[in-house]
């Protein structure tokens, strides 16, 4: 560990329910890091996937699809 600290802003541009927010970030961070991905690519990933949760009201997942498309930068 180098101490370094990195800071990722966040993704979310409307939040409407937390619940799951969390639980969102810690499945996607680890399924990142299992995949192949640094502690820096997987949070900014967890970033994302918690970013569609929060908006979207009531518990909720994140689809594989959903996820690819914010990654790509399409909103929409």
């Amino acid at each position: 560990n180098s101490g370094h600290i990195t800071h990722i802003p966040t993704v979310a541009k409307e939040v409407y329910d937390v619940t799951g927010a969390g639980d969102t970030v810690v499945a996607a961070l680890s399924l990142s890091m299992a995949a192949g991905a640094s502690i820096k690519e997987a949070a900014v990933i967890a970033n994302y996937a918690a970013g569609i949760v929060v908006g979207i009201v009531g518990t909720a997942a994140v689809t594989k699809k959903e996820l690819e498309r914010v990654l790509k930068g399409d909103s929409a």
